[in-house]
Parts: C-alpha cells; structure tokens; sequence
C-alpha cells in the first residue's frame, strides 16, 4: 500500500484500492493492521489513517520504527532515543491514532551491517519505547527479525509481547531455534511473508513474473528468477491440488501451512484490492490434514533437491 517510489516499492497502487481493501477486511473480520514507516516513506501509514477514518469498529494498528530516510528518500537505520521518539511522533500523526497498539523495531541492524554500524543500540530503543509506553503513545512493544540474543536483550529492558519474522514453505530458517525460542518465551509470533511475496498466491506466473515494473523490488530476487523460479511455481502446482480438495486456492494453503505451526499467532497476508481479501481470508480456518501436509513435504523435497 506504500506504492512504488521507494527502495522496497511493490509498483504503483492506487489509494482507493487500498482503502476499499481494508474496509473488505474489517468487514469480514479481520481485527487487526500491521504497516510500518518506512512503507511508502510514510505514505502507507497515511492511507491506513484515512482508511480507519470513520470506522466503528476500529481494528488494532501494529507499526514499526528504526528505518528512517532523508529529502531525497534514502533509507537508513537509527535506533537512536531521539529518532525513535520522533519516529512515534510522525506514525501518530500520519495513523491520526493517539496511541498504537504495537509498536515494533523494525531490524536490529540493516542490510547485513554489524549492530555497532547503526548509531544507537537495542537497548536504546527499548528503553525509549518503554518511555512512550508509560506516556500512553503505545500500548505494547514488539520486534521483528531479530534473534534470540538480541531478544532476550530486549527483554531485560522492558516486556517484549511479540516477534515478527519471515516465514513461509519456502522461508523456513526461523524453524530450527527462532520459532521454538518464542514459544518458550510465551512471546507471540505474527509471521511475514507466508506467500512468499506473492510467489506462493496461485496467481503468479513465469509471464507476470517477466512484465514486473521496473519499481517492483521483487524482480531480480532469487525466488522470482532461475532457477528457484521454476522449482516455486512447480510447488504452487501442488498447492493447487491441495486447496482443490477443500475448495480453497494456493495462498489459503501457504498461508494455513504457517498457521498450522504452534509458535504462530498470527500471518500478515499483503493484499492491494478487495478481490484479494476474499481470496485469502479463508486461510484463517482452513485445517490441513496429515495427507495434505505430507504431500507439501514431498512437494518441498523435489523443490530441495531440484
């Protein structure tokens, strides 16, 4: 909903979609929202504000903080007490929210950069947000992509409710510690990603693939080139035949995959008009048996070893 004209742009979206997309969601029961700053360079968080706008029943708005950029849209990273705090300041406003209801560090150091190349610390961060959680600005503080280390770091600060990490059937490297870590911990985990940036909809093919804008970040990337690509779209095929047996497509069943694992609370599924909620939001209810889960695993095991 950020739009194409920054670093990790999906192309151009009209706001109206947006908007109609959200009031789809809402109305079928989705209760909750989660954005970020940097998306758009504010502007997602703009159109979430007017989207909520009027709403009677207002879902919970989940945002994010520690990526920053200047005049000329160059992105950064800051965990800095004094850009945290301004950063909070600038969703609010942006949200037109008095309070938000998680706030999230967004990365605990950017592009692969040691944690010292970033001015500011975690703790830093922490404790700014713990200051504007006594203060009413949000309600709970949440983290996203980082590790048990650094979470319990974190934690010896201020009460961490929630992890939020990349996660898909061909994203599964949170698996072996991260996802167990959390579950131990008590911390909820709302994944990202579940189909894997729209590679596991059903929707995608070899020929959208190729006709991606030039502002679309996904072009180029492993999964949507050789040969990761023809082995993804091999999976979806399977997917397919999957959500054929319960009358749901691929997505529903990437999407359920993630859901299924008990670590997981939540998915944060990326939809940019009304049409997508609906294809997606039975996902939330969809029970895939052990048939269909052995049959992913032998899907992914060609996938493997392609």
């Amino acid at each position: 909903m950020g739009g194409g004209d920054w670093e990790f742009g999906w192309g151009k979206q009209e706001d109206a979609d947006s908007i109609a997309a959200i009031h789809e969601g809402v109305n079928r029961g989705m209760n909750w929202i989660d954005t970020a700053a940097v998306y758009g360079l504010g502007h997602s968080e703009e159109v979430v504000g007017r989207a909520l706008n009027g709403l009677q029943n207002r879902p919970y708005v989940f945002t994010k903080c520690s990526l920053i950029w200047d005049s000329h849209g160059e992105v950064s990273h800051s965990l800095q007490a004094a850009s945290i705090r301004r950063e909070a300041e600038a969703s609010l406003r942006r949200l037109q929210l008095d309070r938000i209801d998680l706030y999230q560090i967004h990365w605990p150091a950017w592009k692969g950069r040691a944690e010292s190349e970033t001015p500011g610390s975690i703790e830093e961060a922490v404790r700014t947000m713990a200051g504007l959680q006594r203060e009413g600005k949000i309600r709970h503080i949440g983290l996203s992509n980082f590790t048990p280390a650094q979470i319990q770091r974190a934690q010896a600060i201020a009460p961490i409710v929630c992890l939020q990490p990349k996660y898909s059937l061909i994203s599964r490297g949170v698996e072996e510690e991260l996802l167990p870590f959390a579950q131990k911990s008590g911390i909820g985990v709302i994944v990202y990603s579940p189909m894997a940036s729209g590679m596991l909809t059903g929707a995608m093919t070899r020929e959208r693939v190729a006709k991606m804008p030039e502002n679309d970040w996904r072009r180029g990337t492993p999964n949507f080139t050789e040969p990761l690509l023809s082995q993804n779209l091999q999976l979806v095929e399977r997917l397919k035949e999957i959500g054929a047996r319960h009358g749901r497509g691929a997505g529903e069943v990437a999407i359920a995959w993630t859901l299924r694992n008990s670590a997981v609370t939540g998915a944060i599924v990326g939809v940019r008009k009304s049409e997508q909620v609906r294809g997606v939001i039975g996902a939330a209810n969809l029970e895939l048996t052990p048939a269909d889960v052995a049959d992913i695993d032998s899907a992914l095991s060609l996938r493997a070893t392609a």
